[in-house]
């Protein structure tokens, strides 16, 4: 049978099947796209409907991240146990579905410490995407289960050989499942072949081979987060202030474009005070919204990419009046930090190590927001070897433009009243 992304529970893959049926603690290291999410919808869903009085709590470091599983888990219901769902002053909402046998499953993001879902006690406790969660998540949701004597299932792709998740690789008291990208049928030979080439071999191995990596590893600390992402948004505009602007640009696709705000009045106290997603906008779309942030903002400095679907939006700034003196291209290039050829250095290696340091040195706040430390989570760096020896340093992340949106900002605000010099080629 062909493969239906709306029925995934008629075309199980043997070791989904092995999964639904395990009784035990379960711990999956998938690669992306393998089926890991579907199958625990499936598990979860059918435990709910076909046993009473079960409490099972879904959660992740996102809200969008949880709900995405629980949205998986009702639409299976939906298809195969519909009569079981409770409807009324009862149907299901955002963040539970209550079923007529007295089984209920609950949805909600977790965030850094976990301290805001400490109360409950459940029967079943699902975590997705588990590997970027600091330990103090861990240590709040799994004394749940210690009355209940409930089962635990942490899945994710990996990320490094650290933190709670890589320790639960190594532990006996789960069931271990580990899938490949590669072995997972509905992905084509010429797709992953596609992705290898756009990757580094360590970024393959991570995200497609669901590999543990000593190689790569976090840029912000779980402590570092903790430390910056301590800010509300502010509720009005402060008036005198001189705000920077950093975008990072997405096409119609499935990508986000954001928009990140820094208040940059004082260097010694950068503050965060807007992070804006656009989703599935035309480039016209996106720089008339910049346009029209410049009008309340009054931007001292807008950094956008250049690059790509980027030069749409850089362009049509620049042919604005009222933005054109404003716009700077910050597109990851290299740029010359000296006369040596040797001595280039990738402009977004150094907005990186910069956005690193000044939180370091206490001298930027971040808003304390899921998605922006999602992205903050999700950056990491590789060394590329090259005859034996490590030669450049290269940063990236699968949640990444949030965070290269608060560096192009971060940046303008170092270089304000110089002049950049940027080196594309």
């Amino acid at each position: 049978m062909e493969y239906n992304i709306l029925e995934p529970w008629k075309t199980l893959d043997p070791w989904q099947k092995k999964y639904i049926n395990s009784k035990r603690n379960c711990f999956l290291l998938c690669g992306r796209q393998s089926g890991k999410s579907a199958a625990a919808s499936i598990k979860f869903g059918k435990r709910a409907a076909e046993n009473p009085n079960k409490v099972i709590l879904m959660i992740a470091l996102t809200e969008k991240q949880a709900y995405n599983l629980f949205f998986k888990t009702l639409m299976y219901l939906e298809a195969v146990y519909p009569k079981k769902i409770l409807r009324g002053a009862n149907k299901p909402t955002k963040h539970r579905i209550m079923l007529k046998n007295g089984s209920q499953i609950m949805c909600y993001a977790a965030g850094l410490t976990g301290e805001g879902i400490r109360t409950f006690t459940v029967t079943d406790l699902v975590i997705d995407e588990a590997a970027p969660m600091a330990r103090e998540v861990f240590i709040s949701v799994t004394p749940m289960l210690s009355v209940t004597g409930g089962t635990m299932d942490i899945l994710s792709t990996p990320r490094g050989k650290e933190g709670y998740f890589y320790e639960c690789s190594k532990r006996d008291d789960f069931e271990h499942f580990y899938v490949s990208a590669e072995d997972c049928p509905r992905h084509t030979k010429e797709f992953l072949e596609s992705e290898k080439k756009h990757m580094s071999h360590l970024e393959y191995a991570q995200e497609y081979l669901a590999q543990f990596l000593d190689e790569l590893k976090r840029v912000f600390s779980d402590e570092w987060i903790k430390e910056v992402c301590v800010l509300k948004k502010r509720e009005v505009i402060i008036s005198n202030r001189t705000y920077f602007l950093g975008a990072d640009i997405a096409g119609l696709g499935s990508d986000e474009t954001t928009i990140e705000i820094l208040d940059g009045e004082d260097r010694e106290n950068i503050e965060q005070v807007e992070s804006e997603i656009l989703r599935k906008k035309l480039t016209t779309e996106i720089s008339q919204r910049i346009i029209n942030l410049n009008k309340i903002w009054h931007f001292g400095g807008i950094g956008v990419d250049d690059g790509g679907v980027g030069f749409g939006v850089f362009s049509e700034l620049m042919n604005d009046e009222s933005t054109k003196r404003k716009t700077t291209a910050l597109n990851n290039a290299s740029r010359v930090a000296g006369r040596d050829e040797q001595q280039k250095k990738l402009l977004k290696e150094e907005m990186y190590q910069y956005l690193l340091t000044m939180g370091e040195q206490k001298k930027i706040k971040l808003l304390l927001d899921d998605d922006v430390i999602q992205s903050l989570k999700s950056i990491q760096y590789e060394y590329l070897i090259k005859e034996g020896r490590k030669t450049t340093l290269r940063i990236f992340g699968n949640y990444s433009h949030i965070t290269e949106g608060i560096i192009r900002a971060l940046w303008l605000i170092k270089t304000k009243g110089l002049k950049l010099f940027v080196h594309t080629f």
